[in-house]
């Protein structure tokens, strides 16, 4: 008999060892996991990060996760939803475009929490991560399902609990189970990237990830799942209406059977250099370059933006992104999000002030400002995300910039340096120089730490 795909998942996930990653997938976690934290403790104060602390401090657990930026310890579930929504919150962690967008980052708050709970050693916190980017990434390839009115953090409930099960040294069969666990009650509804956005457009994956950290828990504690999860006649892939056949391939053991290095789909994955949607980047850096050709004290008429179908759909066609009510609104909006870059030449945290974003002259502006789809940019897509602009200036000129590959993409990849440069800019007003240098010394170290627990206690934000 054929093996289910969470089979094939689960002896995956439990033959994958550290020696099996390739140097520049071990090199690319620590970037990874140095970015994210830096994400997370920028947003330390955000709204919806201080409601999930100030609801996980409500459970405490001896061999707990720290809650980040504290010196809590909440159950590893917990402590994974708090902490995702810090990274996720500022949606300046990083991005992975197919047939379904994803931010993998988003996993790493799960296996954090796991290898502090179990006390793993930084290669197997590496590892895991290395899992959870190649799960969650093969299936943005296999499928989309946000047409389908489901929405892309479905797929990390999958990731998440493979990569605490490979935590926690599941067996094959428990962490089957954890796949199983984590399937039949993991879709999240598309809804919360539609209309007037909420806080839980920056927390669904926080959730997600808590559900699998649970998961993982609960097979190991003994509990069973349903399966198959995948083909089963009510699972998955019928009630999504998708196929993920051509997934199982993918997760055959022994490793590389195509010739690929194994675990290393890490490596196709993007950087955000801008704190704002992906699909935007390019538009920014686009909008940036014009307002350096424009000259001083010259009118800009109006704006155009020609962009592929995946960045008009998610960002560029909603009559709210032309007016933003909220932050959450106001970062996945492709209008406003291009023309604040040309107006203050910055997209920064400013940028996503309420009183930046609902200023009567932006919305002003916005009103010349349309969307168009570009059916060659399309084409292109997913390999690039590129953004045309187009401005018209009162003086007659009109000035057009195209980018494919904004900077931090995959193809135009950020320095060492240029992730600490992030890193220290938001992490920097939290902590100091020092102590932030003192992190990103010790997640270049990470292949050699015994455990997370220096790692943990350095992000704590004393007062």
């Amino acid at each position: 008999m054929k093996k289910t795909l969470a089979h094939q998942l689960a002896d995956y996930a439990c033959a994958l060892r550290f020696e099996d990653l390739s140097k520049e997938v071990v090199h690319e976690v620590k970037r990874r996991v140095i970015d994210s934290l830096g994400c997370a403790l920028g947003a330390w104060k955000e709204e919806p990060c201080a409601i999930a602390r100030k609801v996980a401090f409500d459970f405490s657990a001896k061999d707990g996760s720290t809650i980040i930026g504290t010196n809590h310890k909440a159950p590893p579930d917990w402590a994974a939803f708090a902490n995702g929504c810090c990274i996720r919150y500022f949606d300046y962690n990083d991005t992975y475009l197919s047939k379904e967008p994803a931010h993998p980052s988003d996993n790493i708050a799960a296996a954090l929490a796991v290898a502090e709970s179990v006390g793993a050693s930084g290669r197997e916190l590496i590892t895991s991560i290395a899992l959870a980017y190649e799960v969650q990434c093969r299936f943005c390839d296999a499928a989309s399902i946000r047409a389908r009115g489901w929405d892309h953090v479905t797929y990390g409930a999958f990731s998440t609990a493979l990569a605490c099960a490979k935590l926690m040294k599941l067996s094959p069969k428990d962490t089957r189970h954890a796949v199983n666990i984590a399937g039949v009650a993991g879709a999240a509804m598309r809804q919360a990237r539609i209309g007037e956005l909420s806080h839980w457009k920056g927390v669904a994956f926080a959730n997600a990830a808590r559900h699998g950290v649970f998961s993982a828990l609960l097979a190991r504690a003994g509990m069973t799942g349903p399966g198959p999860i995948f083909e089963g006649q009510m699972g998955f892939e019928k009630q999504l209406g998708v196929s993920l056949g051509n997934v199982a391939e993918k997760f055959a053991v022994p490793f590389a059977k195509n010739g690929e290095d194994t675990a290393s789909m890490i490596l196709r994955t993007s950087i955000k250099f801008w704190p704002a949607e992906y699909h935007s980047q390019s538009a920014i850096e686009a909008a940036l370059f014009l307002r350096n050709q424009i000259g001083e004290g010259v009118e800009v008429k109006s704006m155009t933006i020609e962009s592929h179908d995946a960045s008009v759909d998610i960002i560029g066609s909603e009559p709210e992104k032309w007016k933003p009510e909220t932050r959450e609104t106001a970062d996945h909006s492709l209008p406003y999000i291009t023309a604040v870059a040309l107006i203050d030449g910055e997209v920064t945290e400013n940028q996503f002030q309420r009183k930046r974003f609902k200023d009567p002259k932006i919305w002003k502006f916005l009103e010349n400002v349309k969307v168009e789809r570009n059916a060659e940019l399309s084409a292109f897509y997913p390999g690039a995300v590129a953004n045309i602009v187009h401005i018209e200036l009162a003086d007659g000129r009109r000035l057009t910039k195209r980018v494919d590959y904004p900077l931090g993409h995959a193809k135009n990849p950020l320095k060492d340096s240029q992730v600490e440069e992030k890193f220290h800019a938001l992490v920097d007003p939290m902590l100091g120089g020092d102590r932030a240098r003192k992190i990103i010394d010790i997640v270049w170290k990470l292949d050699a730490a015994k455990n997370v627990d220096e790692l943990v206690a350095a992000c704590a934000i004393k007062g």
